[in-house]
Formats: C-alpha cells, structure tokens, sequence
C-alpha cells in the first residue's frame, strides 16, 4: 500500500448518500459485444442483464485494452495497461512463476482502505507463485472462493455436462494437476464440479454481502465468472436455452446476475449499490457456435479488431445513474479511477491510464477519456499499440489474426494473418462502419480531408505514445516451475493425477 496517496474522505460533488455506495462488479469471460439480448441477439436468454439494461446505463463503445484473459484482467484491477505492470505477453498459467508484481495497487487494495469488506468470487488468472504469494488473498481481498486461473487449464477440457447430474470428465491430459477450487490459501476441493460452482460463488457473495451489512461497513465484489469460456458448462440451465452450450452457458451467467440482484434487494440496499457488468475480452470465434458471438463487429479474440476489444457494459445504480444509452468513449482502465471518485477511496500515486467517469454515470457531464490504445496479446517496444481510436475514427498500424478467432470467413482474423505492417494505416469510420469494412484510405486519391486529418492526428497520437511508454518487466518471462502447482496432497503419487481431494460439500 506504500503507493497509495493521501486519503481523501469527500465524495463526489452532488453524491448525496448517506455514505459510500456497495460496488459488485460482474466479469464475464469470452463474451461477444453481440451476445447479449440487449446488444441485439435474437435468441440469448438473458432476461436478468437485460433488466439491468433497461433500468441503467448501457455503453455502446466500452472496450478492453488487450483481448486476452490475464491482461484484460491486470488492467481492470489497477487501471494500468498491462504493458505497464508486467502482464504481458499471452497468459499465466499454473506453473507459471510470476504475477501480477504485489506493488502495483489494486482496486480492492484502494477500497479497503476507505474500510469496505472485499471479496471475489470466480476466476482470478493473475498468477499463484510460491506459497500463494499472487492470490487474490494478497492483493487486498479479504475473501476468496474460486479458480486461481482458467478452468480450461488442466487436465479435463471436456467439459459439457449432460444430465447436469453428471460429474464432468474429459480425455485432454495436458499434464498438469487437476484444477483446485480455492477459498482464501486453502484448497476447498481438487477438482470442483464445474457445475455446482455458480451457486457457491453466489453463496459465497450473499454471505460477504450480509457480513458487511452486520458490521455496518460497504461491500465490494468482484465476481469473475467462468462463464462464457469454453468448454462451457450449464449447470441447472444444461439443455434450457435453445442456443446450444454456450447459450446455457450463458443462461447460467445470467441467472447468477438476477441471484446476485435478488441479494442485494433482500438486504435493502437496492438503492446503495453500484452494479457494473462488462467482460474480459470479445468471443473465441474458433468455437464456432460455443464460441460466442461479436455481432456486426470484426473478428473476435485475440485481435485488436473491433470484435476482439469492444465489450457489452452496464452500470446500474437505481436513483443515481439514469437509465439510457451512451455513445461516450470508455474502458476497463477506467473502473478504479471512476470507482475512487465515487467512494472517496485514494488513488494510487503511480501513472493511471483510466479516466474517472463519474460524471458520465451521474448524469453532470461527459466522458473525459478522447482516445484509445490497443495492443496485441504478444505486445513489444519496437511495435508499439496496434490500433488507435480517437473520437470516431479508428487507425490500425499493424494486424495480425489469431487462432482464438479462426473459423470465420474473414481470413484478417486467422492465426494464418501474420504480423502486418499497414502505411498508410488502416483507417475507419466507426460510426458508419463499425464493422471495419471499409478502409477510408484505400484508394488515396479519393481520400477526404477528414479522413486525412483523423489520419494524420491519430499517427501523432501513436507516436507520442509509443515515445512515452515505458515497459514493465514481463511477468511471463520469469518462466515456468512445475512444482508451483496447488497440488491438495503435495508430495503424493502418482504426481499429477493424484491432486484430487473429494468435495467436503458434497
């Protein structure tokens, strides 16, 4: 907390609450900007989001600075891109030996100063390291029940569950241990039944929720949820909602969100809690129909195309936040500024890259934040960010595919699209062309002087950027240890297969 600046008790000009408002902010995984009823799909079954939708405030140009889980994920905890704080390149795995570093500050970390009881409940894919040591336990959170990084990462991928009463098993021995479901350090079961975890997480959140409460003191939940990455697991919403998997995958995610609501209204405190909604990243269009689905928007995950970090995002937060559409520029970097305006909590005294929004939740004024950096989910200094959106327009210097959006006809997407190099860039018009169809510099004579001048502003935008970054040592390249997996029985054999300890809830 040594970073932490001096503790400012005032809350934000025409606030008027009796105190700090309760924060659950709610991370979904994989989830396309076109998966939602309320952004436009025919046949997902999302009556809860929707809700939340229709009674708050819904972001039609929200985005992510890095499409992949672990750096989307350092980036909405510290406001801070990933590049700065070391979380780059690709993602940590369970032998991984770095982390997010313990000196960079977290959102928890800022809010338990200002005395909220802090808990997460889900997927944390920030790193383990020795003992622990990058736990969410570690990083402010009082409490912790979840996966400490993707439940795809194990041995048991296979994870379509049909009758939901099946205990999931799959064929897919990467040789790693079985994932281990944990609750603060300790290791509540090795491997959990994917099925039976929403209802514990949400458990989880109504009891952090009523502690808070009897201690009269604020709440903060992150609720990181597993669902909509693949192999998508349903639950009791297995076979219920029409769009195959990923739709009951879906299905699952939103009735969490109508649990959680149903929570917090038992309580009273309807009216005293902000509710935030966004995800990590855009689908994995590689999936085909269990891959999600990212609307009009180009290419999915793992790409710095519209698809890939534009994100669905709500805020709801009845009697303060109106409810309605905006078109204003924001981010995920955005969270922890916006949230220590609201709740009086200090900011770090390190670089910030988000921009506090609480003038746009509250209905006083407008966005602050005029542009956006993306890089690609393997960054480096010589290539700077890929793609720069500024007011409209948007300009990608270099693109290259991924295999998380193979399968569309769109071969730009493909892992087979290597790095390319674009001069002049390529230049779109988002609020004509939000697909990123046409570029407005391909035929050079027809070029507007518009698009020149955007064209020519954002290649100042870059390289101003680029000239000012510094890079964070790269956690990823602290390399691998075996022997860091959490492991329920350490020193058992046969090493891995024997990590499994049965469910004391079962």
């Amino acid at each position: 907390m040594g970073a932490l600046g001096t503790l400012s008790l005032a809350l934000t000009v025409g606030l008027s609450i009796a105190g700090p408002p309760n924060i659950v902010l709610i991370f979904a995984d994989d989830l396309g900007y076109g998966d939602l009823g309320s952004y436009g799909h025919p046949s997902s079954t999302t009556p809860n989001l929707d809700q939340l939708a229709a009674g708050g405030l819904r972001f039609t140009d929200f985005y992510v600075p890095v499409s992949l889980c672990t750096p989307s994920r350092a980036a909405v905890l510290t406001g801070r891109l990933p590049v700065r704080t070391g979380m780059y390149p690709g993602v940590l795995g369970p032998t991984s030996r770095g982390g997010l570093p313990l000196d960079e500050v977290t959102l928890a970390e800022i809010l338990a100063v200002r005395g909220y009881l802090t808990g997460m409940a889900g997927k944390w894919h920030l790193g383990v390291g020795p003992e622990g040591v990058f736990l969410p336990t570690h990083q402010g959170f009082h409490r912790f029940l979840g996966i400490p990084y993707s439940h795809d990462q194990g041995p048991c991928q296979n994870l379509t569950c049909f009758p939901p009463a099946t205990r999931c098993s799959g064929g897919c021995d990467q040789g790693l241990v079985p994932i281990p479901l944990l609750a603060n350090l300790s290791v509540e079961v090795q491997p959990p039944w994917l099925p039976g975890l929403e209802s514990r997480y949400v458990s989880f959140s109504r009891e952090l929720m009523a502690d808070a409460q009897r201690q009269g003191r604020p709440f903060f939940l992150y609720y990181a949820s597993h669902h909509t990455h693949y192999p998508q697991f349903g639950g009791q919403s297995t076979g219920c909602s029409g769009r195959g998997p990923f739709g009951d995958s879906l299905m699952e995610l939103d009735a969490a969100v109508g649990a959680l609501m149903t929570a917090v209204e038992d309580l009273g405190l309807l009216r005293e809690t902000l509710i935030i909604f966004t995800a990590d990243n855009g689908p994995e269009l590689m999936r085909m129909s269990r891959g999600g689905c990212s609307g009009l928007l180009r290419c999915g995950k793992g790409t710095t195309f519209e698809g890939g970090v534009r994100e669905p995002a709500l805020a709801f937060w009845p009697g303060h936040i109106a409810p309605g559409v905006t078109h204003e520029l924001a981010s995920t970097l955005d969270l922890l500024p916006t949230l220590a305006a609201l709740t009086g909590a200090p900011l770090p005294n390190i670089t910030l890259d988000g921009v506090d929004l609480s003038p746009l939740l509250l209905g006083t004024g407008k966005s602050p934040r005029q542009s956006l950096f993306f890089y690609p989910a393997y960054p480096d200094e010589v290539h700077g960010v890929f793609a720069v959106r500024s007011g409209k327009f948007k300009a990608h210097f270099f693109t290259q595919g991924s295999a998380h959006s193979d399968t569309t006809t769109d071969p730009a997407c493909h892992a087979a699209s290597s790095l390319t190099a674009h001069e002049p860039p390529l230049l779109y018009d988002l609020s004509e062309d939000p697909g990123e169809n046409y570029n407005l510099l391909e035929s050079v004579a027809e070029v507007s002087p518009e698009a020149l001048k955007a064209m020519k502003h954002l290649q100042l935008l870059k390289s101003q950027y680029d000239a000012a970054m510094t890079f964070g040592p790269s956690q990823m390249a602290k390399g691998e240890d075996p022997a860091l997996q959490i492991c329920c029985q350490p020193s058992c054999t046969p090493y891995p297969a024997c990590c499994h300890c049965p469910d004391s809830q079962a």
